[in-house]
């Protein structure tokens, strides 16, 4: 189970802990890491025990994830359980897996993500060796041990160091991967699971970029639909279609940086990302409006704070989160050794999705020299001996496309879908309260199992 050690107060009424667990349960020798942890204690007095929580990535942290929205978690969910998150393997304050410094970061994030002639792309290869290569060397240790398999078996641990003889899970993105994987290895010792925002466990590494490919395309017509409705700043800067407006701003940037008002300049890298996090919420799109209304008079400034946000880049330099993110994509499933795979797949899914399509195919490259071997391979998870699992689909989900919550639903012996019809990732802190909120948290306070709806 592993060693757990005592509870004591830390940030904002938080309490905290380790959970010392072995490296590799096979290799005793290789000693030990501390899965660090916090809780927020039942509110109330009819406690059921704890409910876990993980926000996705891979490579968010779940602490930090919980202390931010623990006050604007459902009053019922904070009275009856205790609100345990900790940072998987490789994660935050979990080992966090370390590939190269912020000057190296910021060098590695403005290298164009979809590079289009021999030199952009000798020199995205380099960068891709030079990140992995750094990964090795300053984090070997943890490489091995971060697959979503091995985090499935460290929630177990965790399940029972808090003393709950089942699992009560809410996982979110790729915490849904994490709850398919328990589903897995542990389905019988399963309360209640709900999983918003679903990955589709099957995916091989194709499907995976060609789904986040349309999904994302999807997503920014939506805002650019909507921006030309509701004539956000970015309409009333440009003339004409606002698709046409978009990709103009984009050769723009590729063709010349934009400044920002410090020493970093926005590239093609930037903008993808900048763009790419406001569509994970709709309500960034009043932002993203005035970002792009802004770049297309030549300043980069707000495509910047939107991007050190998807980053995690604070002025002290970045959380461990894209390094974590690769250290845990590599491991999941099998990925082409050699560059020609993903220039290929670019090639497609650009014909097809074109503004996202060809710099997410080519993310993928950083794995063709990942120094550790695949830990996993993707097959169907059913979940036989569960109790009925709740999976939340959004339709114009940019991350985590409709479909693959659907094909999970399905996958599950007892799965039941609820969908959202809308735009943004995951559903549950936003969608309709009569079919997904309340529901939800009549399921996991009271096992009440919610029908199929659509809302």
């Amino acid at each position: 189970m592993g060693k757990l050690s005592s509870w004591t107060g830390c940030d904002s009424g938080f309490q905290c802990a380790t959970l010392t667990v072995p490296l590799d349960e096979a290799k005793p020798a290789l000693g030990t890491v501390g899965l660090k942890l916090v809780r927020r204690k039942a509110t109330g007095s009819r406690r059921i025990g704890s409910l876990l929580v993980n926000p996705g990535g891979p490579g968010a942290s779940a602490i930090g994830y919980l202390e931010a929205v623990y006050s604007s978690l459902p009053k019922t969910l904070r009275s009856h359980f205790d609100l345990v998150a900790f940072d998987p393997r490789g994660v935050g304050r979990t080992a966090p897996v370390r590939c190269l410094t912020t000057a190296q970061l910021d060098t590695f994030f403005h290298v164009d993500p979809a590079p289009d002639n021999a030199q952009e792309m000798s020199a995205f290869n380099a960068a891709n060796k030079q990140f992995d290569q750094g990964c090795e060397a300053r984090s070997a240790r943890i490489l091995p041990y971060v697959s979503t398999k091995v985090v499935a078996q460290d929630l177990d641990r965790v399940r029972q160091a808090v003393g709950d003889q089942k699992l009560t899970y809410l996982g979110y993105s790729y915490g849904t991967a994490i709850g398919a994987a328990y589903l897995d290895a542990f389905p019988t010792h399963v309360r209640a699971m709900v999983l918003d925002g679903a990955l589709d466990p099957t995916l091989s590494w194709d499907q995976l970029l060609t789904g986040q490919s349309k999904g994302f395309d999807v997503a920014l017509q939506a805002f650019l639909d909507d921006c030309q409705k509701t004539s956000c700043d970015f309409r009333k800067a440009v003339s004409g279609d606002l698709g046409r407006a978009y990709d103009a701003l984009a050769a723009k940037v590729e063709r010349t940086e934009l400044p920002t008002g410090n020493a970093r300049k926005i590239g093609p890298d930037e903008l993808s990302l900048g763009v790419g996090d406001a569509l994970y919420s709709k309500g960034s799109w009043p932002f993203l409006g005035q970002a792009l209304a802004k770049a297309q008079k030549g300043d980069g400034s707000q495509i910047q704070v939107l991007s050190d946000d998807y980053l995690e880049r604070t002025s002290s330099g970045y959380a461990n989160t894209t390094e974590a993110n690769f250290a845990v994509n590599c491991v999941d499933r099998p990925w082409p050794r050699t560059e020609q795979p993903y220039v290929d797949l670019a090639k497609k899914v650009g014909a097809a999705y074109p503004r996202f399509g060809p710099a997410i195919a080519l993310s993928g490259a950083a794995c063709a020299y990942w120094p550790v071997a695949p830990a996993n391979t993707p097959h169907a998870v059913t979940g036989a001996g569960s109790p009925p699992v709740v999976v939340i689909g959004t339709t114009r989900d940019p991350a985590t496309p409709y479909s693959w919550a659907q094909a999970l639903a399905k996958q599950l012996t007892k799965g039941v879908l609820l969908t959202h019809v809308g735009d943004g990732h995951t559903a549950f802190h936003n969608g309709q309260r009569s079919c997904i909120v309340d529901p939800v948290n009549s399921y996991l306070v009271d096992l009440r199992t919610p029908a199929a709806a659509t809302c």
